[in-house]
């Protein structure tokens, strides 16, 4: 409950998060069974994905509004609840409204939890530590697409597509009734103002002090910071590609390389996120030490890994190779890991803390509406694109992720280049 409570909260978090990307990963590895079952178009798949990103894009500034206010503990495990309900519903789901309509209340149940968890973590953890704990969070990311991907496609495949959803969702229920008794609510802003010293942040278990920012004040200090724009733009970039892997790597590999069900969810979800686990420690350590060389250290390893990954994300989409395909997604999902790693740490170098829960949301916000709209204008492209047939059409678009990681690395190196420019060398701080 002292100076380790900081890396528990971590764990515990962790846990959450794993579950959060489970649910969420489950409905894409299970969609050539739905489509058999119940004759979904390309362009139906895409409005059952785009369903949760829609609200979750659009609830995560109001997520982060309140829990900039609010009890962030009681968001985070009350959103987990919210969700893992939402997803136990999925099972008994069986016409396309009815599959649209649960997506978008698992998305309004997790639009909570990032904005409320990487506030809480920051309070936890100062720029000596930061980045590793984000990134160490992170990787529960990655486990959950491929624990989500793969046991709901083995389910599938082996008994019955609903059984992933009906377990998910009561695992998920369960791991928050347990750990309302284990995390703890700290001071915000509290790891900023011991920096310095040896001493832990404080815990309480009460609505934190009404001190914060109101409406017209948190959009200023927000949108006031130029880095913070081209950051939320950047994430645009990176997350619309990463949400056509998610949502449509399995089809791809299924219809392309003739995988089988369980072995398309698997393997989409395996080789780039498992990647991306063993990348996103490097990255947030990285950071660490960089960050406290020059103001935009954490941005330049971001666009690093987006420059390293654009490359084979053509790959992916062109190769008739399977070992091409499988080494291009690997190391697709390394450059992946280096700038996942630091995607909310980097916004809290530029951001006050008070306004770091909205920040966080409103990154939310213009990420997965781009991935929203990446995932829809992917759908389309596979009915209705120019080439002779939907293989081509979906290979194509896939490879034109490549470009669009390019943009987002141009977007971070501006930025880092702008809050170094203005801040300078910074003294590293030992650890």
């Amino acid at each position: 409950m002292k100076r380790n409570y900081k890396w528990a909260v971590v764990g515990m978090l962790w846990l959450i998060c794993f579950f959060n990307y489970a649910d969420r990963q489950a409905i894409s590895s299970v969609m050539p069974k739905l489509q058999a079952e119940f004759g979904f178009s390309a362009e139906q798949q895409g409005w059952i994905f785009s369903g949760f990103k829609w609200v979750y894009a659009g609830s995560a500034l109001f997520a982060g509004y309140i829990a900039d206010r609010l009890s962030r503990k009681q968001l985070i495990l009350g959103g987990c609840l919210f969700w893992s309900a939402a997803t136990s519903l999925t099972g008994w789901c069986g016409r396309l409204w009815q599959f649209v309509t649960v997506r978008v209340v698992e998305g309004l149940g997790e639009a909570f939890y990032f904005p409320a968890s990487m506030s809480l973590l920051s309070d936890y953890h100062d720029q000596r530590t930061r980045s590793r704990a984000m990134s160490f969070h992170q990787s529960s990311v990655y486990f959950g697409a491929i624990g989500g991907s793969w046991l709901a496609a083995w389910l599938a495949e082996h008994y019955n597509w609903r059984l992933g959803f009906y377990f998910f969702g009561i695992a998920g229920v369960l791991l928050a009734l347990v750990l309302y008794a284990f995390l703890r609510e700290p001071v915000r802003g509290a790891a900023d103002r011991v920096t310095t010293t040896d001493k832990e942040p404080s815990l309480i278990d009460k609505t934190p002090p009404q001190s914060s920012l109101g409406i017209k004040e948190t959009a200023r200090e927000i949108l006031g910071k130029p880095a913070a724009i081209l950051l939320f733009t950047a994430f645009i970039c990176a997350n619309s590609v990463a949400g056509i892997f998610l949502d449509w790597t399995p089809t791809f590999l299924g219809e392309k390389f003739g995988f089988k069900l369980a072995a398309a969810g698997l393997s989409a979800a395996l080789f780039i996120n498992f990647a991306s686990a063993c990348s996103v420690p490097l990255g947030g350590l990285l950071a660490d030490r960089w960050a406290g060389r020059f103001a935009g250290g954490r941005m330049t390893v971001q666009a690093l890994g987006l420059l390293g990954g654009a490359a084979f994300i053509a790959l992916v989409g062109h190769t008739t190779s399977k070992t091409t395909l499988i080494i291009s997604m690997t190391i697709f999902g390394l450059g992946k890991g280096l700038y996942d790693a630091n995607i909310f740490a980097s916004l809290y170098d530029v951001v006050h803390p008070r306004t770091r829960a909205t920040a966080a949301g409103l990154m939310n916000t213009f990420g997965w509406g781009g991935s929203a709209l990446g995932t829809v204008a992917f759908g389309y492209a596979v009915d209705y694109g120019p080439y002779g047939t939907k293989i081509e059409n979906m290979s194509y678009a896939i490879a034109f992720g490549a470009i669009i990681y390019i943009v987002g690395a141009a977007l971070l190196l501006t930025a880092a280049y702008m809050i170094t420019n203005r801040n300078g060398r910074r003294v590293p701080v030992s650890t």
